[in-house]
C-alpha cells in the first residue's frame, strides 16, 4: 500500500494564508522562512521581496489601509523580527490591519544561544494587539486564522505569529493537513463592527441641527471604512463644511465647494459643534484644546473603539463603524432634513476665508522661482497629476517641508490616494508605501514626493521597483539634507569636530537619479521648470520605475515644517 503524502510546516502555513484570503506578502527571506515564501508563491500568493524588513513592514501596513485586508509581513528570526517591529508599530499607531510572521529559533535549543535566538513574543508585545507562537505544526492553520481575525477586529492593528524553525520542518499527512485547514475555516471570522446606539444618533443630529457653526472632520479611519459616499451625502444634504485630516484628504474631493482646508485655522477656532469621523483628538487635531479650538466647542466623536471615547471624553461619543454611523445619521436626518445654505453667515464667512487664502496661495504658486523653492516644483507636479484625470495617481509623501507644503498644494480628488507619515509621524515609509500602493491598486500610477532625507531611509528599494516593474515615479526634493543642509550659526560651529559636516547636511546636490539608473530604471535631473516638466511627461507616459532628482535651494522652507516648535 502506497505511503500517504506528507506536508511540512512551511507548506501548511502557506496554504492556510491562502485559504484565509491573503493575496500578497512583503518581506525579506532567509533562514528559516525562505521555503515559506516559495510555498506561498506556489499557493497563489504574490511575494514581494525587499532589501530591508522596515520597508517591507511599512508596505504591509499601508496595504492594510488601502485594501481593507491585513497586509502580511514575513521576516527571519532575531534581528529580522526586530527590524520588522517598525512596520508592526506603525500599523498599530495608524489602526491598519497587519500581520507580521517571523521564523524563530529551534524550540529544542531555546535558552542555549541558538542562531538568532530571541524571545520574540516578548519583543513584539508592546507593538502588537495579539501575538501567538505555533509550538506544533498542527496549530498553524488555527493560529493563521486567529491573527488575521484579530488584526481586523474592533480597532484594526498589528498582530504577530511566531513560527519556530523546527515547526516549519515538521510534517503531517496530507489528509490531516486538509482536516486542519477545513477546521480553521469553520472558526468564526472577525466580528463586524456595529453601528451606534439609536438614541445617541438622535442626539448627534439634534446637536448638528441646532449648531450655529458646525463642522465635519474626516479622518483616515473614515477612508478605511469606505465611508466616502455616505459622508458626501451628509455634507451635501446638510451644507455643513468639512475638513479632512492629511490622509483623510480625498475622502470627499479637495475641490468640493464645502471643503475648508484652505481656512483650517478659522474652521477649528470658530466652530461650535464638530462631528469627527474616523480621526482621533491627538496632536494632528491639537488634542481638541484651546487656543486652536474654542473653549465651548462640542465634539461628537465617531470611533470604533470604546476606549478612545473614554480617553477623549467628547460631548458625545458614537461607538461604531464610520460608514454605518454616518449612514445612521443620514437616515435620521431623512425624515426631517435641514441645510445650512451658502448664505448662512457661518458658511459665507468660512468660504470667503478659504477663497482668500486659496487666492494668496495661487499667487505664490504663479511665481516661478529658480533655483527652486518648494512651491514652484510642487505646482508643476500638482498640475501634472490633475491632468492625469480619473483614476488619479496614488500620492505618497514624506519629509518635513516637502510633506507639509505638499498637503497644502497637492490636490486629492479620490479616497485613499494619499499616504504620508501618518499618526506616528514615521519617516522612511516612502518606498514601502509606494510598493504597497502599486500592488494593491494595479493599473494606477504611484507618485512619491519625498524629501531627500525621507528618501534616504529606503532608497535601496528602488531596485525592488525595477525588479517587479512597478509603475512608481519617485520625485526627490533635494535640498542637501534634513530641513535644508547646514543651517548652523557661527556660534554652533565650534569644538574639535567643527570641520565635520553639520548633523543635518548631506552631500550637496547628490545625484540620486543615478541610483535608479544603476538598476535599469529611468533617472532624471530637474533644476528648472523645463527639465521637471519634461521628466514628468516622460515618466508619466512610460509608467515605469523612475527617480526625478529635483534640486531645491537649501535655504528655501522652514526648519522643520509645522512641528518647528517641537524641535
Amino acid at each position: 500500500m502506497a505511503e500517504e503524502a506528507t506536508i511540512d510546516g512551511s507548506s501548511l502555513a502557506a496554504r492556510a494564508l491562502s485559504i484565509h484570503g491573503v493575496q500578497h506578502m512583503f518581506g525579506v527571506v532567509g533562514i528559516p522562512v525562505t521555503s515559506l515564501a516559495n510555498r506561498a508563491m506556489a499557493a497563489g500568493i504574490r511575494f514581494l521581496a525587499f532589501h530591508n524588513e522596515q520597508s517591507a513592514g511599512y508596505a504591509a501596513s499601508a496595504y492594510g489601509f488601502l485594501t481593507g485586508r491585513p497586509g502580511v509581513l514575513l521576516t527571519v528570526s532575531g534581528p529580522g523580527c526586530v527590524h520588522g517591529l517598525a512596520g508592526l508599530a506603525n500599523a498599530n499607531a495608524n489602526a491598519w490591519p497587519t500581520v507580521m510572521i517571523s521564523g524563530s529559533c529551534d524550540q529544542n535549543y531555546y535558552g542555549r544561544g541558538d542562531f538568532q535566538e530571541l524571545d520574540q513574543i516578548a519583543a513584539v508585545k508592546p507593538f502588537a494587539k495579539f501575538s501567538a507562537r505555533a509550538t506544533d505544526i498542527g496549530l498553524i492553520p488555527e493560529l493563521v486564522q486567529e491573527v488575521i481575525r484579530r488584526a481586523m477586529s474592533d480597532r484594526p492593528g498589528g498582530c504577530y505569529l511566531d513560527l519556530p524553525s523546527d515547526v516549519l520542518l515538521q510534517k503531517i499527512s496530507e489528509s490531516e493537513a486538509e482536516m486542519l485547514l477545513i477546521k480553521s475555516q469553520k472558526i468564526s471570522p472577525f466580528s463586524k463592527i456595529p453601528g451606534a446606539n439609536s438614541s445617541d444618533i438622535r442626539s448627534a443630529v439634534s446637536l448638528l441641527r441646532s449648531a450655529a457653526r458646525p463642522l465635519i472632520v474626516i479622518g483616515k479611519g473614515a477612508a478605511f471604512a469606505r465611508a466616502e459616499d455616505s459622508l458626501k451625502k451628509l455634507v451635501e444634504r446638510t451644507g455643513i463644511p468639512f475638513l479632512p485630516t492629511p490622509m483623510g484628504k480625498g475622502t470627499i474631493s479637495d475641490t468640493h465647494e464645502l471643503s475648508v482646508t484652505a481656512s483650517r485655522s478659522l474652521a477649528l477656532g470658530s466652530c461650535d459643534v464638530v462631528l469627527i469621523v474616523g480621526a482621533r483628538l491627538n496632536w494632528l487635531l491639537h488634542f481638541g484644546e484651546t487656543p486652536r479650538w474654542s473653549e465651548d466647542v462640542k465634539f461628537i466623536l465617531v470611533d470604533v473603539a470604546r476606549e478612545e471615547i473614554e480617553l477623549r471624553k467628547p460631548h458625545l461619543g458614537l461607538i461604531g463603524d464610520a460608514k454605518k454611523v454616518v449612514d445612521q445619521i443620514n437616515a435620521e436626518i431623512k425624515d426631517d432634513p435641514f441645510c445650512f445654505g451658502r448664505s448662512h453667515p457661518w458658511i459665507s464667512a468660512i468660504s470667503k476665508k478659504a477663497k482668500e487664502n486659496t487666492a494668496k496661495l495661487e499667487a505664490q504658486l504663479a511665481e516661478i522661482v529658480v533655483p527652486f523653492n518648494f512651491f514652484t516644483p510642487l505646482k508643476i507636479i500638482r498640475d501634472k497629476i490633475i491632468a492625469e484625470g480619473i483614476p488619479s495617481p496614488i500620492l505618497v509623501s514624506e519629509g518635513a517641508n516637502t510633506m507639509d507644503l505638499g498637503r497644502t498644494v497637492l490636490v486629492q480628488t479620490e479616497p485613499r490616494t494619499r499616504l504620508d507619515a501618518g499618526t506616528w509621524g514615521t519617516m522612511g515609509v516612502g518606498l514601502g508605501y509606494c510598493i504597497a500602493a502599486a500592488v494593491a491598486s494595479p493599473g494606477r500610477l504611484v507618485v512619491a514626493v519625498e524629501g531627500d532625507s525621507g528618501f534616504g531611509f529606503s532608497a535601496m528599494e528602488v531596485e525592488t521597483l525595477v525588479r517587479y516593474q512597478l509603475p512608481v515615479i519617485v520625485i526627490v526634493f533635494n535640498n542637501d539634507g534634513v530641513y535644508g543642509g547646514d543651517r548652523r550659526s557661527p556660534q554652533e560651529i565650534t569644538g574639535p569636530y567643527r570641520e565635520d559636516p553639520a548633523p543635518t547636511s548631506f552631500v550637496p546636490k547628490a545625484a540620486y537619479h543615478t541610483l535608479m539608473e544603476a538598476f535599469g530604471g529611468a533617472g532624471f535631473l530637474a533644476r528648472n521648470p523645463e527639465e521637471l516638466t519634461s521628466a514628468l511627461t516622460q515618466s508619466f507616459s512610460a509608467r515605469k520605475p523612475a527617480v526625478i532628482n529635483v534640486i531645491i535651494d537649501p535655504y528655501a522652507g522652514s526648519e522643520s515644517g509645522s512641528l518647528q516648535h517641537k524641535n
